[in-house]
């Protein structure tokens, strides 16, 4: 059976397979796989039935609602879902069951899918692994011993390991693009106020958490921006009216192999070589050169917007202060020690880099870059400690994805090769703002 979204709908609409039937091989899989990759917190097994009984009745009367129609997704944990648990992977919000769908989420729903379950997140989804106190760790599907990476981890472990076609995560700081580059899938980051989003948890990293999508393909990816993107005018992001672009048959590519002496693994840095080779032998012209914004000032920003987020998220829900974990807490005595002005000026140091954006995409259509620093790591340890033979921190193998969200760029994790022991390994092109449906276009465009 097949396993992307466009072969699946058009096997749906012939009527060689029913919705029924594909939810129950979803559910079979989770019955057989989810107890060793722990992917799946929560499923709605009746809902998911009932929604499946209604596409089949809609595909019969030919009045299919979109591409989606009789699909299976999963809905990452940090996303509200009605009538299943938000936990956003914390013992503090372990109880809450939303009453509503935040508004991705019911547009989704209201083009026909399937929607199946929660995934897991590290708490708070402030974290580059996967694990936390009330459901555990996550395992990546093409080895069980190392982390699909996070927060989106859970996210794509449901696809790598085919419980679902396709998986709707969130990306703040490369929480779709790492996990995507750690289990060879596409990573989808559209630019700020492309999906629209309200009612759904505090927004603790302002403009920068954006929803996206794990797909195996780019089509599919494509499939489902047409279905969650548009403005709403619950969310005044979503009402800029950005620039329109087609690709360029030879795009201009700013490829940046590395940030200075920041390390990388060498397997990453020869695979992104190569894939940009292959995108100058295929007509673009592709231009090298080394990072072109402060990096610490990111680094600063980063700090600032995410520890000040948690301490506000003590006040809002005061269970966390005696329930969160270890690492909540930490985060959130940190953010305590920020005060007003801090705040300020890092909001002014983002409104700079994003300035500065559109100085650099007046002179390139792309940025080339790898997705993440390192391979998977232990699945139990939160980052890796060494690269490259070099001391690493926690954030050293995020270092080339949360400038991007800052700037609130769209930008796509490609799958481009392997290393040695068969680990994927993944590039990400990232587009000028707004630019998305070019970025998209370009990316469906290259044969991986």
């Amino acid at each position: 059976m097949p396993e992307e979204i466009g072969a699946l709908a058009a096997a749906l609409r012939n009527g060689e397979l029913s919705a029924v039937a594909l939810l129950e091989r979803s559910l079979a899989r989770i019955e057989d796989l989810n107890g060793s990759l722990n992917a799946f917190v929560a499923v709605d097994r009746e809902g998911a039935y009932l929604a499946a009984a209604e596409s089949d009745a809609r595909l019969e009367r030919g009045e299919a609602r979109s591409a989606l129609e009789g699909i299976p997704l999963s809905i990452k944990d940090n996303l509200l879902m009605r009538g299943l648990p938000a936990t956003w992977g914390s013992r503090a919000l372990a109880d809450y069951v939303p009453d509503h769908d935040e508004l991705p989420v019911t547009r989704l729903r209201e083009a026909g899918a399937v929607l199946l379950g929660k995934t897991n997140v590290p708490e708070l989804t402030l974290e580059g692994y996967t694990a936390n106190d009330l459901f555990g760790v996550t395992r990546n599907p093409l080895d069980t011993k190392l982390t699909p990476g996070g927060s989106s981890g859970g996210a794509v472990a449901s696809v790598a390991a085919g419980l679902v076609p396709a998986a709707i995560g969130t990306d703040g700081g490369g929480s779709i693009r790492r996990p995507a580059s750690h289990t060879g899938l596409i990573g989808w980051k559209p630019s700020t106020g492309r999906v629209a989003r309200a009612a759904g948890f505090p927004a603790i990293l302002t403009d920068f958490e954006v929803v996206g999508t794990i797909t195996r393909n780019v089509a599919d990816a494509r499939l489902l921006d047409a279905v969650m993107r548009g403005p709403n005018v619950r969310d005044r992001s979503s009402l800029v009216l950005p620039p329109r672009s087609r690709a360029d048959d030879r795009p201009r590519i700013l490829y940046i192999a590395r940030f200075g002496d920041s390390p990388l693994d060498p397997e990453i840095a020869a695979a992104t070589d190569a894939f940009a080779h292959d995108l100058a032998n295929a007509g673009a012209v592709v231009e090298s050169g080394g990072c072109f914004f402060d990096l610490e000032m990111t680094n600063r920003i980063w700090r600032t917007i995410s520890r000040a987020g948690v301490d506000y998220l003590m006040r809002w829900c005061p269970p966390l202060t005696d329930l969160a974990g270890a690492s909540v807490r930490a985060m959130a005595e940190d953010g305590r020690t920020i005060n007003g002005a801090d705040y300020l000026d890092a909001l002014e140091s983002v409104r700079a880099l994003r300035q500065q954006m559109v100085d650099v995409f007046s002179r390139y259509d792309l940025i080339l870059m790898p997705s993440a620093a390192a391979l998977p790591w232990p699945a139990e340890d939160p980052y890796p400690t060494v690269i490259d033979g070099q001391p690493a921190g926690p954030r050293d193998h995020a270092v080339y994805t949360g400038w991007v969200n800052i700037a609130g760029l769209p930008a796509i994790s490609l799958p481009i090769g392997h290393s040695a022991d068969g680990l994927p390994i993944g590039a990400q092109l990232i587009g000028g703002f707004g630019c998305d449906d070019a970025l998209l276009e370009f990316a469906d465009s290259l044969v991986i």
